[in-house]
């Protein structure tokens, strides 16, 4: 039952992921939605590297927060439409639509490296699990230096 009652917010997360940039009414409304995503992003980061970081690191608490993390990352980068770059309280940098095509590189190789995280931590492999963490963590860093204002 629990399995089921955290693979529903998934499934619905994941419905909305290819539909999302249709949705957005506002360029308000994207930077929200962005920001939410950035937020939960964030937090099952945290609960991963505060897992890997522990004397006896849970690994299937671990794959259950990248497999959150699986889907929330498809989400956030839907989330740039035009006209979104001109809102005061945004920290993304123009260079976000100027150059779409380095974003969408950051966004896909992200994808690759939280699947990369997901499996390895299913497999229960302790150092590759850390390995892929650390590649996705590099990944997130790269994309906010170029693509984020402090």
């Amino acid at each position: 039952m629990k399995r089921l009652l955290r693979a529903v917010p998934i499934a619905a997360a994941a419905s909305l992921a290819m539909p999302a940039h249709a949705q957005f009414a506002k360029p308000e409304d994207a930077y929200k939605y962005r920001a939410s995503v950035m937020f939960l992003q964030s937090q099952h980061m945290g609960r991963i590297n505060g897992q890997l970081k522990s004397d006896k690191p849970d690994l299937a608490l671990v794959a259950e927060n990248a497999a959150i993390l699986d889907v929330v990352n498809k989400l956030s980068f839907t989330a740039f439409p035009e006209g979104s770059d001109m809102l005061a309280n945004s920290r993304a940098k123009p260079e976000v639509w100027s150059q779409a095509a380095k974003f969408k590189q950051y966004a896909d190789r992200l994808n690759v490296d939280v699947g990369r995280l997901l499996a390895a931590s299913k497999g229960g492999d302790l150092a590759a699990t850390r390995e892929a963490f650390q590649a996705t963590a590099k990944v997130c860093k790269a994309c906010h230096d170029d693509f984020r204002r402090d």
